[in-house]
């Protein structure tokens, strides 16, 4: 999917554009300058609320679509959300009178973002089941498990990690220290060295 997405975005007369790590690409009540696919790196999509609190919605990577932008495009409105670069981004700019184009006569890049927005939704509906049904420690152990990867390293702040699960950054803090008291986790500045894994995951699904 990344290529077909990446690779009719071009031939259409998309826009390269770039974002260095950290780089806010979008913020709420600004205008939609096009659809966006990216080549490389990750967008990362969250809200704030009125308190400053944020929550982390999806991450947008290589193939994927990113449903604020294909929102704004369909409905013609502004950002609600905010989307910052947390790897360096190279992308594509699909200007929107070309977006509309290219859904309405191409069928391989039609079938492959509404495919992709399908799946998104069920970022959407792991982000309220989390907030709803599941427990502070089950979240923690679910995010650090997710994004530890091979490594089993969490490049992270409790602030982040916080703004992943929609909790506040104290919480988290205490969890984890409750994990590292536990054994589970080595804690360092910016970074969880995840140390059980088969733990934290009992943690994370306690009913499976």
């Amino acid at each position: 999917m990344a290529d077909s997405l990446a690779d009719i975005a071009a031939q259409a007369g998309a826009h390269p554009i770039h974002a260095s790590q950290g780089q806010v690409m979008f913020r709420p009540e600004d205008p939609c300058q096009g659809f966006i696919t990216l080549r490389r790196g990750s967008l990362r999509v969250a809200l704030t609320s009125a308190g400053g609190r944020e929550i982390v919605l999806y991450r947008v990577r290589p193939g994927e679509v990113c449903l604020q932008t294909f929102s704004c495009l369909v409905e013609h409105k502004h950002y609600a959300a905010e989307g910052v670069a947390e790897e360096e981004v190279d992308a594509l700019l699909v200007p929107p009178e070309v977006f509309d184009r290219l859904m309405a006569e191409n069928e391989r890049f039609r079938s492959a973002v509404l495919g992709s927005v399908a799946a998104r939704f069920s970022d959407f509906e792991r982000v309220v089941e989390t907030l709803a049904f599941t427990g502070l420690e089950a979240r923690v152990a679910e995010a650090l498990l997710r994004r530890a990867g091979a490594s089993g390293v969490v490049s992270a702040t409790h602030e982040g990690l916080a703004a992943e699960i929609g909790s506040a950054r104290e919480a988290v803090s205490r969890q984890l220290g409750l994990f590292a008291r536990q054994g589970l986790v080595e804690l360092a500045r910016g970074r969880v060295v995840l140390k059980r894994r088969g733990a934290l995951s009992r943690l994370a699904h306690p009913d499976v």
